[in-house]
């Protein structure tokens, strides 16, 4: 307070406002003489122009182009030099490709049958994981705002904690805790008189391995969203529906989901998008089997380019998976967005 009140008597004195004054009329001089620069903002911006272009559209435009060429290797040719005037600047061929058109396209389309199990697989874990996700992550978010719980900030850092963790590192977890023979899961079945389960050895229980796992470790992160929806959703509206007579589940069905329509919305997007990305689960938990029972998209796509070099190909697979999470996505928005 002392401090405040010796700044406050020393900006009302004549001096130090005759000081401002004059440092403010200096910079007006010198802010008359500086050179306008029209194109000075844009180059303010351009890091992010920059940095857009290197590491995003020109790998997706190259993606695009190398799915109609097989390529053949690296190569050393020269593709551009461009001559300045005190120095040269040579571009290099990034490699050897040929042109054959459309076939990648016609391959994984009608030929290729590991594309159309991996396709099966990431379509299989998408249909169960994602309303699986959803409603644990709605039925979580109600509970932990209702107003009769306790010690919220604890619960809600428990639940959300599983996105922090590293992605090999808790599918090396679940790999463990679903092994069939030392796993703790199956140790607790047998404990409580169930047998055990072919968790990594059966196709399909391999699969509901791989949307436990995801679920864990998504559940939190979807949770938070949905509970700042809730958190925006108008105490008014629930007084009136209470007045109005309504049920609590009137309430959730009339007044709740309507208002987190476009919260769920960016939750069931954003978890297909994630879905149907689905990597390092299936490399770590199940190594794609058993007999690619859960080889996903992109891991047949991590095979093809960097274990088969296959480069062209990969990137076929790659765009088409870019347009048919793109197409759904449009759906989604289309039938579950507003106007």
């Amino acid at each position: 307070m002392v401090l405040n009140a010796i700044q406050s008597r020393v900006q009302a004195s004549p001096a130090y406002r005759a000081v401002a004054d004059q440092f403010r009329y200096r910079r007006q001089d010198v802010s008359g003489v500086v050179p306008k620069i029209p194109a000075l903002p844009y180059l303010y911006i351009s890091p992010f122009f920059v940095l857009f272009a290197v590491f995003l559209l020109f790998p997706t435009a190259y993606t695009l182009y190398l799915s109609f060429f097989d390529y053949l290797g690296a190569s050393n040719e020269v593709l551009l030099t461009v001559d300045f005037v005190a120095f040269q600047v040579t571009v290099p061929q990034i490699a050897n490709l040929r042109f054959v058109g459309l076939s990648h396209y016609t391959r994984l389309i009608l030929r290729d049958s590991l594309f159309h199990q991996a396709l099966f697989n990431t379509s299989f874990i998408f249909l169960v994981q994602v309303p699986l996700m959803v409603i644990l992550g709605l039925a979580t978010a109600l509970v932990l705002d209702a107003k009769f719980i306790r010690a919220k900030s604890i619960f809600r850092t428990l639940i959300a904690l599983p996105v922090a963790t590293g992605l090999v590192a808790y599918s090396t977890i679940f790999l463990l805790l679903f092994n069939g023979d030392v796993g703790v899961i199956n140790y607790a079945l047998e404990t409580i008189g169930l047998g055990r389960v072919p968790w990594l050895t059966d196709a399909w229980w391999a699969r509901i391995t791989l949307v436990i796992a995801v679920t864990w470790r998504w559940l939190g992160y979807n949770m938070i969203i949905l509970l700042a929806g809730l958190q925006t959703v108008p105490e008014q509206l629930y007084e009136a529906a209470e007045v109005d007579g309504a049920t609590r589940w009137q309430k959730f069905r009339f007044v709740t989901l309507p208002q987190l329509r476009p919260v769920l919305l960016f939750v069931v997007v954003s978890s297909t998008i994630g879905t149907f990305q689905i990597f390092a689960e299936p490399y770590v938990i199940t190594g794609g089997g058993p007999s690619n029972a859960t080889i996903t998209i992109v891991q047949y796509i991590y095979n093809q380019a960097f274990l088969q070099l296959n480069l062209g190909y990969a990137s076929a697979v790659s765009v088409a998976l870019v347009i048919l999470v793109s197409i759904m996505s449009i759906i989604q928005i289309r039938y579950g967005g507003t106007e």
